[in-house]
């Protein structure tokens, strides 16, 4: 299950995100369910607020000079309480202006949740047929 922000990159809107999700789902061969925090609300996201605030008291008076630097100051975030943070930067180059088609958007194996069906929603995997060889 993937709890994730209302808006952003990956919002409950977003085309794009739902496509990498099927594929995401294709290849573990298991369903992922998505419950979005409703627009606006990202400041309930209790993650954010453990982790966020813990990564700021860490870097603070520490110029951020380099992906590299901020990349080690996340990775380095630790609490009392057993809170360890796994940082690794992404140099990979991702296409801007992806479009989706609605024959992508028809393609994904999706089943809305009856609350709130367009914030909770699960992918599952598709089905791989086997055509039978003939002789």
């Amino acid at each position: 299950m993937i709890t994730a922000n209302g808006g952003g990159s990956n919002g409950s809107r977003v085309r794009l995100w739902k496509v990498e999700l099927q594929k995401l789902a294709d290849e573990l061969k298991l369903p992922i369910t998505v419950c979005h925090l409703p627009p606006g609300t990202s400041q309930w996201n209790k993650i954010e607020h453990r982790l966020f605030s813990f990564i700021t008291i860490n870097w603070r008076g520490t110029p951020l000079r380099s992906y590299r630097s901020i990349d080690q100051l996340i990775a380095a975030t630790t609490t009392d309480a057993g809170l360890k943070v796994r940082a690794e930067l992404d140099e990979k180059k991702y296409p801007k202006g992806v479009k989706v088609s609605d024959l992508q958007m028809a393609a994904i194996n999706l089943i809305r949740h009856s609350f709130h069906g367009d914030w909770n929603y699960t992918i599952s995997p598709h089905r791989k047929t086997h055509r039978s060889k003939a002789n």
